[in-house]
């Protein structure tokens, strides 16, 4: 029984003038009408503009959460690493599927199908995560932390070693040398060098504090033979794309020197950051 229907009832008992149970009478019968008509109209339509205006509160977010992202090293480097991933599983379904029959068997082949495909996707998760404790370490640019962009080195480091492993054995030595061990060096000595210490040069001569930092200088390096590799392999791809052959021979090799421009841009962010007096050894 409705609670307002009892306790009307009751105070109706008390005589037929009582002014409490004419209210809640009238109260009642209202509440009774309502529910009526809600009954009649069914569901309530959704309404008109909603998804308009979760799109314009959503959006604002997802910029400011992106914006976020880049104000250091790490959003440029994971940038990159997601793309040229992206790009990299593309190539194998569009290739590989005709192949191996499969998309499963197209993907296991690029994830784990040889040595080289191994390394590759070792050395891809490793930057992944440099890439984000380079985004720790600078969610404040302002004062910056010093131990996670330390930590993002060292792991740069390992994952160029396997990057390097993975270009050997697929018959690249040249780009093993330097987007590998030469990389690795650079991130290496970044991550044990503290910045605002004096190199020593031996002799009792330091490294001029006026000119860039050797070892930044050192991984910015290792990254110009791949992209000239990049910009060799675009030029060879613009003639037969002219001709009408497939635009994927042009879209690998241009995508690979988007990543290489954006992961640089971060290696010229690093220039700056670490050596500033901001950062916190905390």
């Amino acid at each position: 029984m409705n609670i307002l229907s009892h306790f009307a009832k009751k105070q109706t008992g008390l005589g037929q003038t009582n002014p409490v149970a004419k209210v809640l009478r009238r109260t009642e019968q209202r509440m009774r009408a309502a529910q009526q008509v809600s009954n009649a109209d069914g569901p309530r339509a959704p309404r008109e503009g909603a998804g308009i205006d979760w799109t314009a509160r959503t959006l604002p977010r997802l910029a400011k959460a992106a914006r976020a992202r880049m104000a250091g090293p790490g959003g440029y480097y994971n940038l990159g690493n997601a793309l040229g991933l992206a790009m990299g599983i593309a190539v194998q379904l569009t290739s590989g599927s005709a192949v191996h029959g499969t998309a499963t068997g197209a993907l296991y082949d690029y994830f784990a199908g040889s040595g080289s495909a191994l390394a590759l996707t070792l050395a891809t998760l490793v930057f992944f995560c440099s890439g984000e404790s380079y985004h720790r370490a600078w969610v404040d640019p302002g004062a910056s932390d010093q131990r996670l962009n330390r930590l993002g080195d060292l792991l740069s480091a390992v994952g160029a070693i396997g990057l390097g492993a993975a270009l050997f054995l697929s018959g690249q030595p040249l780009l093993a040398a330097t987007a590998g061990l030469m990389h690795a060096f650079g991130k290496f000595a970044s991550a044990a060098h503290r910045p605002g210490v004096p190199l020593s040069l031996g002799l009792g001569s330091t490294w001029p504090a006026a000119w860039p930092d050797p070892f930044r200088s050192a991984v910015l390096a290792s990254r110009l033979p791949a992209m000239l590799a990049a910009m060799l392999s675009i030029a060879n791809a613009l003639p037969g794309v002219w001709s009408g052959g497939q635009t994927l021979a042009l879209a690998a090799p241009l995508t690979l020197l988007a990543c290489y421009a954006l992961w640089a841009r971060a290696d010229l962010m690093l220039f700056a950051g670490p050596g500033t007096a901001s950062l916190n050894e905390a």
